[in-house]
This record gives C-alpha cells, sequence and structure tokens, in this order.
C-alpha cells in the first residue's frame, strides 16, 4: 500500500493543496504535510514566519528608468546573449517558457520568452522590476534558491502564493566564478516540462557556462590592462528608490510621498497644488508658463497661475524643499513618480493583474483642468485595450467589477467567449449583458 510518505516529489495536487490550506490554518501537525517534500514544507513555514501574502501580488522594487540603469550596470547583463542561446534557441517567442534572470535579492531584471506564456504569467506580476524573493512572493523558485543557494524546483501546488500554482518553474544561483558570492538567479517557468530532471539540468549547466563566460572576460581585460587595477566588475549599488511619489489615483485630493531617511511623510495636497504638480511630473521636460496654464486653468493667459505657483512653492518649501519648481520653464529638478505612471509602467511590462490592482480609480476624479482630464482618460483607455488585447479571463472578470468596466459590453461578451461552456459564471455574465443591450 502506498502512503503519503513514500512518493514526496510526485504527491497528488489535492493532497498538497490541502497540506497547503492545513498549514495555514494553523494545522502544522496535520499528517498531510508529511507528503510535502521538505524543501517545500521548511519554505512554506519561512513564508508563513514571514507573514507572506497567499494572494498578494509582489512589490515592483525597480521603476522603469531605474531597472534601466540598474540592469545595464548589473555583471550578468554580459551573459545575457549566452543565457538566450541556451535557454532561449530558436524563436524565443514560441518557446513554450518563459526565461528570467534576477539579481542577488530576488528582483527580476530580465523576463523574456514564450508570448502567451509571458502575458498569462504577466498576470501574477512575474515582470522586471518585481521581487520574487521568498520574503516577499514565498516559496517559488528564484526566491527559494536565492535562500538555499542551490538549484530548485517547484511544482505547481508547491508555490506559497496562490496565483503562482498553475505554473512550474526550475531555478538556480549564479555566483561571482572568484568569490562565489550569489550574483544573481536563473530561472525557468512554464507548465510542467519547466520542472523536470532535464530542465534542471539546462538550468544548472547554464548557470555554470555563465560563471565560466564572466571569469574568461576578467581574465581577458586583466591581460589588456596595463596597469595593476584590478578589472573586477564592482557589484552594483541597490539602486535607490523614488524620493518622492505623488498618488493621484483614486483621489479628489493628493497624497504626496516624500522618502527620508526618517521614513516616509504624507502630505496632502489641495485640488489645485495637485493638478500643478501631476504636471509637472508627467513633462519632465518642463513647461511654458502659458502652456502651463491652458493644462490647468485652461486659459494660457490666466492670470491665476502665478500666484498660485507662489503658494505651491511655499508648501514645497516647508514638506518637500527638493520639489520646489524651478521657472522658465517651470520644471521639476528632483525625481517624482507618480502612482498613474507606475500603473501604466505594470502594463507595458505585461504585468496586468498588478496593474489592475494599482488602479483604485480615475485620476483626481473630481478634476476639470485639461491636462488631468487628458491624463485619465489615457490611463482609463490604456488599461481598457491592454486587458482586452492581453489579460487572462481572471483578470478581466475583476476589470468587469470595477467601476470602469461594470458597463463596459465589450469586455463582458469577452469574458463569456473565455470562459469554460459549463462555468456558473456564465449565467451571471449573460444576464449583465441583456441589461445593458437590452
Amino acid at each position: 500500500m502506498t502512503t503519503w510518505t513514500d512518493r514526496r516529489d510526485d504527491a497528488p495536487r489535492l493532497l498538497l493543496e490541502r497540506a497547503h490550506e492545513e498549514l495555514l490554518a494553523g494545522h502544522a501537525d496535520d499528517p498531510r504535510l508529511a507528503a510535502v517534500r521538505s524543501l517545500v514544507r521548511d519554505s512554506w513555514s519561512r513564508s508563513l514566519t514571514a507573514l507572506v501574502g497567499v494572494e498578494g501580488a509582489p512589490p515592483l522594487d525597480l521603476d522603469a528608468e531605474e531597472l534601466a540603469a540598474y540592469r545595464s550596470a548589473h555583471p550578468l547583463a554580459a551573459a545575457m546573449a549566452m543565457i538566450r542561446g541556451l535557454l532561449l534557441p530558436g524563436d524565443a517567442l514560441e518557446s513554450g517558457v518563459v526565461v528570467a534572470v534576477g539579481d542577488a535579492a530576488g528582483r527580476l531584471l530580465w523576463v523574456e520568452g514564450d508570448r502567451s506564456i509571458r502575458a498569462l504569467t504577466g498576470d501574477m506580476g512575474f515582470v522586471a522590476g518585481a521581487n520574487w524573493s521568498e520574503a516577499a512572493v514565498g516559496t517559488a523558485a528564484p526566491g527559494t534558491a536565492l535562500a538555499l543557494d542551490r538549484s530548485v524546483q517547484i511544482r505547481g501546488p508547491e508555490h506559497y502564493n496562490r496565483l503562482v500554482q498553475p505554473w512550474s518553474c526550475t531555478a538556480a544561483p549564479v555566483r561571482d566564478p572568484e568569490t562565489r558570492a550569489i550574483l544573481g538567479v536563473l530561472d525557468v517557468t512554464g507548465g510542467a516540462e519547466a520542472a523536470t530532471a532535464q530542465a534542471q539540468l539546462l538550468v544548472d549547466a547554464t548557470a555554470r557556462a555563465v560563471e565560466s563566460e564572466l571569469l574568461v572576460a576578467r581574465l581577458r581585460a586583466r591581460a589588456e590592462s596595463t596597469g595593476h587595477r584590478s578589472a573586477l566588475p564592482k557589484a552594483p549599488a541597490r539602486a535607490p528608490k523614488p524620493a518622492s511619489i505623488l498618488r493621484v489615483l483614486g483621489r479628489d485630493l493628493a497624497a504626496l510621498e516624500v522618502h527620508g531617511p526618517d521614513g516616509v511623510r504624507t502630505i496632502e495636497l489641495s485640488e489645485r497644488h495637485a493638478e500643478l504638480l501631476l504636471m509637472l511630473a508627467t513633462h519632465r521636460q518642463g513647461l511654458s508658463g502659458e502652456r502651463l496654464a491652458e493644462l490647468v486653468y485652461g486659459d494660457a493667459r490666466s492670470d491665476s497661475l502665478r500666484p498660485e505657483m507662489v503658494r505651491l512653492k511655499k508648501v514645497l518649501a516647508e514638506h518637500a524643499p527638493h520639489l520646489v519648481p524651478a521657472s522658465r520653464p517651470y520644471r521639476l529638478e528632483a525625481p517624482l513618480e507618480t502612482d498613474l505612471q507606475q500603473m501604466l509602467s505594470l502594463l507595458d511590462r505585461g504585468a496586468h493583474r498588478v496593474a489592475l490592482a494599482a488602479y483604485p480609480g480615475d485620476a483626481l476624479p473630481g478634476s476639470r483642468a485639461p491636462g488631468v482630464e487628458e491624463l485619465r482618460d489615457t490611463a482609463r483607455s490604456t488599461l481598457r485595450e491592454a486587458l482586452l488585447a492581453e489579460a487572462s479571463v481572471e483578470v478581466l472578470l475583476a476589470y468587469a467589477d470595477t467601476a470602469a468596466g461594470a458597463e463596459d459590453a465589450e469586455v463582458l461578451r469577452l469574458c463569456l467567449r473565455m470562459l469554460p461552456a459549463r462555468s456558473p459564471r456564465r449565467a451571471g455574465l449573460v444576464a449583465r449583458i441583456e441589461r445593458l443591450e437590452g
């Protein structure tokens, strides 16, 4: 008779799911947990202790600008051609897997591979710039490989986060060839074939090949050097967080978050000040007084701009002096992120579910400033078109439950086409469509 502990590497999916639920419920002594591989069981316990969410999206640690600068300086950038050649031979867009390369902290720097799979995995936040460490998303191959400093495979329901459980993955750390410090991690994600013995051999071999390539490049650089300085590339410093974030989505009054050595301070801005600051944050090249007045007041000759800018400068001088705008043209000389731009960046990377979760509503919904109305319409239409084109049915259904998508018959009809014929959700969708079109 086969017991639960006889074949832990091949435990039935339902049994693993039940063991996972028992652990989350606080029943660590449930006998079903004995069926779970010790590697996975220990990782689940670490995830539980770290209070990792079981359905949360990973944090986006690097915005588009930070990501570009950070990965261009990362030691693994020089090995990307080799990684693609070994793990994504032939037509990468039809490869059947997604390959990710992350740094030593678990932040994904490159995510490439099969077009359709990237669209689906993007829904769960498996995108460049996202943090996939074990402390951020729980048991998953990239983070667990880094936590254990060895190659690992995580299959379907072995993932701690429920959103990741449809997938399987294999990952291996990449070390500095001389110091043996971890430089990053290689990961292959896809269906069951992404967690076979052959997949682990390939990922391990690729990691070793990358380390050898890095060593050869260093030796060559030293041989060509005329001085005695070491040609060892220095590990990049952790990319800095944005100094400030302007939050305008779903808010009549914007919140300006200022990051400093003592933590984060939040300043609530008046509607007019929020409009002015949003325009400056989204027009980094600067704006003439006439153009800024047109975007905020609808009149390039408005006499209200100058005194309002004086008042805004006084507020910022007290709470965020680095953001006091310069003049001629009006412009910000320090970085200011907005949650609207972050949401659009998530869409660009294919992180549809995360982008939708980051969209609580329109930007400054009560504002009638022409520039704000244009941004608001652009964000809403970009979100809608991206979801219609690439999102999974689960994400589309979530969008249909928002204010933006609740009365969108096209979205509802697409959900109806994508759902299985026997899905219990179909009846509700049909009723909603008939109500809208009746």
